[in-house]
């Protein structure tokens, strides 16, 4: 297939510094500038990118701003540590043991951090369109709905929201406004519907207004959103959850292997 060539006149329209800062942003995601390195120095950027020097201080201070590098004018700008987080979607799908803790709290605590969950919001609502039609609801169909707010290091991570079947939900710890122990994937297995697959839908979009405010956003970036489907036997869906995080922040790891 032939790939379409962009417009002869087609540019970036965004401003300068914002692209450079588009630019050291890869550099940081991709590892080519490590936690712990030194971005390089005003004098190489204005080079490599032709800008002045208030256009590469503007490029550096937005991230600043996103929390991606620290320093301070007449000092070496370095990343900053611990920013960058690899998520493996895998490794949320096995239940913990009765006195374990979380999968994400303990790859947390890896790199010296400290997570914590703070429990949001317990309610039976009307859930949005993608759900509903995950979880096989009519068009005014509900089901319960758990908000979450991830925290690392007293730093909003991720804003998550996992809905639920009313006849599954009903009369369970599922309803109550406090953290369940060992996870939702030990409980669904206590109930009878053990989580037998999964299907995980990812995308990127500009974030809500929510979302902007929960995750403390520092400007017009993207979220990562994944919204996950547990599926029991006979194939129902037990759970459906939404998953945002910021896109600058986190990436998402798969492992596959051939059958």
């Amino acid at each position: 297939m032939t790939v379409p060539k962009a417009e002869p006149d087609a540019h970036d329209r965004r401003s300068l510094h914002e692209r450079i800062a588009a630019d050291l942003r890869d550099d940081i995601m991709s590892g080519e500038l490590p936690p712990g390195a030194n971005v390089p120095s005003t004098t190489q950027l204005r080079t490599r990118f032709e800008a002045s020097n208030a256009t590469v201080q503007k490029a550096l201070q937005l991230l600043k701003e996103e929390g991606l590098v620290v320093g301070r004018a007449g000092a070496a700008v370095t990343v900053r540590e611990h920013r960058q987080r690899t998520i493996r979607p895998a490794a949320s799908l096995t239940p913990p043991t009765t006195d374990a803790t979380y999968p994400w709290l303990t790859e947390a605590a890896k790199h010296g951090a400290d997570a914590r969950i703070s429990l949001l919001e317990v309610a039976e609502t009307r859930p949005p369109a993608d759900v509903r039609t995950a979880l096989g609801l009519t068009d005014e169909g509900v089901a319960l709905v758990r908000s979450q707010l991830i925290l690392i290091d007293d730093e909003p991570a991720e804003l998550v929201k996992s809905y639920y079947p009313l006849d599954i939900a009903r009369g369970t710890p599922l309803i109550d406004r406090r953290r369940i122990k060992g996870g939702t994937p030990a409980l669904l297995t206590d109930l009878g519907h053990p989580p037998r697959r999964s299907v995980d839908r990812v995308s990127a979009r500009v974030p809500t207004q929510e979302q902007f405010h929960a995750l403390r956003l520092p400007g017009n970036l993207p979220v990562l959103c994944t919204l996950r489907v547990v599926y029991t036997d006979d194939d129902r869906p037990v759970e459906a959850t939404s998953m945002v995080k910021a896109g600058h922040l986190y990436e998402l790891q798969y492992e596959f292997a051939p059958e």
